[in-house]
């Protein structure tokens, strides 16, 4: 029997404002996975405040891409990164 190639699957960077900051996290669908923050399943970040909305996604090609920028996002400060936000609108 014959391995399939693995299929290419875009990953995305994002960000969630809530009233206890900009919360940034990686994933392959970003409505299922604000979903599981909404409903608790999700990071312990948001036991402090819930998540309110999604307010940016970029798409990586590769989990290493989106790690990489997620990182870079997270090391922002918050002005710039709601000047990030402000970019994208």
């Amino acid at each position: 029997m014959k391995k399939e190639p693995p299929t290419q699957q875009n990953w995305f960077v994002y960000l969630i404002d809530s009233d206890a900051g900009l919360y940034c996290g990686i994933t392959t669908n970003v409505n299922r996975r604000f979903s599981e923050h909404v409903s608790g399943k999700g990071a312990k970040f948001f036991r402090r405040a819930a998540p309110k909305q999604i307010v940016y996604v970029e798409c990586c090609a590769n989990r290493a891409d989106a790690s990489q920028r997620e990182n870079q996002i997270k090391r922002l400060t918050r002005k710039q990164k709601l000047q990030l936000i402000a970019n994208t609108q």
